[in-house]
């Protein structure tokens, strides 16, 4: 998660970084959201972008629609309505019908956090869900070390590319053999054999 709290580094974070889902506030310095957010879709980019502004009016709320906010939010809001709506945004960007996302016997629902193989709860820290979550949302391709690294740390604290062998380690021992495939030279991946039964 990154923050910009102008509207020009906004724009430029934007433009230069690839993002899930961004909240947007109309409110910024610099440079206000409905300008950002028409660059951006001036740029060609198709990011789900959340408007969260004080601004109530309707037509205040048809600017940001037209400007290509897929979603608008007025102040002051229920955050559980805020993550709801983010999920939605992403989920419909990647045509997830729902939150639950399946690899053979192995099941993960991003919104309850519940692991499941062959239908059986497994339990995970925090950091190895956010690693086998991460890898399931890229099934198909390797997930170099490095941008595991970068996903599951907090932007300002140190990143060990060396621990996430730990986590994948960890993460075969309770999910079983064949869960995540070594891509030598690239990464991991979330494995083509299905854990045994």
């Amino acid at each position: 998660m990154d923050c910009a709290t102008d509207g020009e580094r906004a724009e430029f974070l934007g433009q230069t970084e690839s993002y899930d889902v961004v909240v947007l506030d109309l409110g910024l310095p610099k440079l206000d959201g409905l300008t950002v957010l028409k660059r951006w879709r001036e740029a060609g980019l198709t990011i789900p972008v959340l408007v969260l502004t004080a601004r109530g009016s309707w037509y205040e709320k048809v600017q940001g629609i037209d400007a290509g906010a897929d979603d608008y939010l007025s102040k002051p809001f229920r955050m559980e309505e805020l993550l709801a709506r983010l999920r939605g945004l992403i989920r419909r960007a990647r045509q997830i019908p729902s939150s639950e996302i399946q690899a053979g016997t192995l099941a993960i629902d991003s919104r309850t956090g519940r692991v499941t193989v062959n239908g059986e709860p497994v339990r995970l820290t925090a950091l190895e869900f956010r690693v086998l979550s991460y890898l399931m949302h890229h099934r198909g391709r390797a997930v170099p070390q490095t941008e595991l690294a970068e996903h599951i740390y907090p932007i300002d604290e140190e990143r060990d590319s060396n621990t996430i062998e730990v986590f994948i380690a960890r993460l075969r021992r309770k999910l079983g053999p064949g869960a995540i495939d070594t891509v030598r030279g690239f990464g991991y991946r979330i494995g083509t054999a299905e854990p045994p039964r």
